[in-house]
């Protein structure tokens, strides 16, 4: 029998949570994203793409069993709580709350590079803050604009990408005729493999980053209707965006040479443009601004909902879980925006290699929360052998992305400002441990032996 949800939001059916992961996932992730994966990689980053898929679905598959068995409004830092105790709840929370914010530091400056394919004089900060004010207003609708938006925006990001697959395989037929090469696949081991097996370890963790959102996913899941859907809604959208990613880059790198490719232009529109359609890089290029907007629009909506739990939990100041007239967390939406002002002035004062620093540093903290969510459903769930086995390669995955980092100029200051701020909260954490959390408990311990006391009068 299917499991029903208590919660009174479970409204949800499998498909229309299937379709909001497509909303979260396909965004800068990926149209911006994957041309830093190709710059450092070549073609040979459709290996880490299919790679990185495998270890994704690792991580939902646990974080889907775990909501269907153990429903829990925080997800995966409830989760790591009831495994470890609260500092993993804590830290969890906390190192999620912070990768977010990065990935919308990375959207919005994303976002700025987009808009510049049309408005190149206009400074980065000024789209950069326009953005930031419009996702902060479809927050504030509520979940249900918040749904609404976002199931119209993953069929128009599904359609923009079917409709690059169509163009580039007319292409290939020879139909329209490009100004570049002949189309071809680099199918010799230099096309392909330019840079090497470092080259394309390196570019592991855009792979993985471009499926950032599976988490988001899991804040979702528990307004399902059924509980149970909840593996196959992830299984159905992460096969979508596997074929998708992988054709759509296939074709990408057969109809233009990759040494096209720059970090600064979505590999999309670089292909495109070598043809003469005039007006489909400009369709494109809006396409890519609503992909980078919803998914900004979801990372909005996952920070103030973890941000509201911690508040809930007393992991985070009771204020940011306050309900203003009993609808929205005015005060964690006031800190949100507080950190979009930050991702702001980043971009006005790096304009320069900003989005890989940013980028590299998000998707690393966005793994080490996966890496911790495997962790914790060892523990949490029955798993069987193949069960197990699948949760190692995941860690294993994993492991491999967050190593490849070390091995680019690019990715490395990402590396070590990731460990830094991991290193903060880690501190922050002991602290409380160590002081405050051993107080309140012997402070409880003392009320409730003064209570049995009473009672026993």
């Amino acid at each position: 029998m299917a499991k029903q949800s208590s919660n009174e939001e479970a409204t949800l059916k499998w498909w229309q949570l299937s379709l909001l992961g497509v909303a979260c996932t396909i965004g800068t992730g990926y149209f911006l994203g994957s041309s830093l994966a190709l710059h450092m990689g070549g073609p040979s980053v459709l290996i880490v793409f299919a790679l990185a898929a495998v270890g994704t679905y690792t991580v939902y598959d646990v974080l889907a069993k775990m909501t269907a068995e153990h429903p829990e409004k925080g997800s995966f830092r409830s989760y790591a709580k009831k495994a470890f105790g609260r500092w993993a709840g804590f830290s969890s929370g906390w190192v999620y709350w912070g990768s977010e914010l990065l990935i919308m530091g990375s959207q919005l400056t994303a976002l700025s590079i987009f808009t510049r394919f049309w408005f190149p004089a206009i400074p980065m900060w000024v789209f950069a803050s326009g953005y930031a004010v419009l996702g902060l207003v479809v927050i504030m609708l509520g979940s249900k604009g918040f749904d609404s938006l976002e199931n119209i925006l993953s069929v128009i990001k599904i359609a923009a990408i079917v409709m690059f697959i169509v163009i580039a395989v007319i292409a290939l037929m020879g139909w329209i005729k490009g100004t570049g090469r002949a189309p071809v696949f680099p199918h010799t081991r230099q096309s392909f493999l330019p840079h090497g097996i470092n080259g394309l370890w390196s570019a592991f963790i855009f792979a993985f980053y471009a499926y950032g959102g599976i988490e988001v996913l899991g804040l979702m899941a528990i307004r399902l209707k059924n509980l149970e859907d909840a593996p196959k809604a992830g299984r159905v959208m992460l096969l979508l965006l596997t074929s998708l990613y992988i054709l759509s880059l296939g074709l990408a790198v057969t109809i233009v040479s990759w040494e096209a490719f720059t970090p600064k232009k979505s590999p999309f529109i670089t292909a495109l443009a070598n043809y003469p359609l005039p007006f489909i890089p400009h369709l494109f290029n809006a396409v890519l601004i609503i992909a980078g907007f919803s998914t900004m629009v979801a990372s909005l909506f996952a920070v103030t909902t973890m941000l509201v739990t911690l508040a809930e939990d007393k992991d985070a100041p009771p204020l940011f879980a306050k309900k203003v007239k009993g609808k929205q967390p005015l005060f964690a939406i006031s800190l949100t925006a507080a950190g979009l002002v930050a991702s702001i002035i980043l971009a006005l004062v790096m304009p320069g290699k900003i989005y890989e620093y940013v980028t590299t540093a998000a998707g690393l903290l966005l793994l080490y929360n996966w890496l911790f969510i495997l962790i914790t459903s060892g523990k949490l769930l029955k798993l069987t052998a193949f069960g197990q086995v699948k949760r190692f390669l995941g860690m294993a995955l994993i492991g491999l992305a967050v190593c490849g980092t070390l091995l680019h100029e690019t990715s490395r200051p990402g590396f070590w400002g990731s460990l830094i701020f991991v290193g903060v909260i880690g501190g922050v954490t002991l602290i409380l441990q160590t002081v405050v959390w051993k107080k309140q408990k012997r402070y409880s311990r003392r009320v409730m032996l003064r209570r049995k006391r009473g009672g026993a009068h």
